[in-house]
């Protein structure tokens, strides 16, 4: 007999940051290289699910009959946009648990963020930026719905530096 395993998608919750902060850390190091400070990385996770105003995880629980885990995630900021007099909500930290790619968990998260976003007035749109050579997100994204911006988006970091991929802009090497 073969037991299915429920998904569930949910508002992240405190006892998540263990898994979140995991799951952010590999996402980091998978599409940038970068190995982020774990205890930062917990307590910035801890601060945005302390802090509403900020934004909010939501996960992909999986339920089994004796079990559950984390087994997606995607952060939502916000971005006040005087022109439209409402907010964007940004997507980040989007990560899916390798065994679990390619089941639409990503798609679910994002067709809930979608819902909750277009029954709220404020809302004035999704945003979402993605490492320039992540090209399998980028189709992901894609397939969802998501249009590239004409905007660019330009930083300084003042934790962890400014890194990209200079095979992406030949021009500037």
């Amino acid at each position: 007999m073969t037991v299915r395993a429920e998904v569930l998608i949910r508002p992240a919750r405190m006892e998540d940051i263990e898994a979140i902060a995991a799951f952010s850390a590999a996402m980091a190091l998978e599409t940038e290289g970068r190995a982020l400070d774990r205890e930062r990385l917990s307590q910035g996770t801890r601060s945005l699910l302390a802090t509403p105003a900020h934004g909010f995880f939501m996960v992909a629980e999986q339920r089994g009959a004796t079990d559950s885990q984390v087994v997606g995630q995607l952060m939502v900021t916000y971005e006040w946009s005087d022109w439209r007099n409402a907010v964007f909500w940004w997507i980040q930290s989007v990560y899916v648990d390798p065994m679990w790619r390619r089941r639409g968990i990503f798609r679910r998260l994002h067709a809930a963020v979608m819902a909750t976003a277009k029954a709220d007035p404020k809302v004035c749109g999704i945003r979402l930026y993605v490492e320039s050579a992540n090209r399998v997100a980028q189709e992901v994204y894609r397939r969802v719905g998501l249009q590239l911006s004409s905007y660019a988006v330009f930083e300084t970091d003042f934790i962890l530096g400014h890194r990209r991929a200079l095979a992406d802009r030949p021009d500037e090497a």
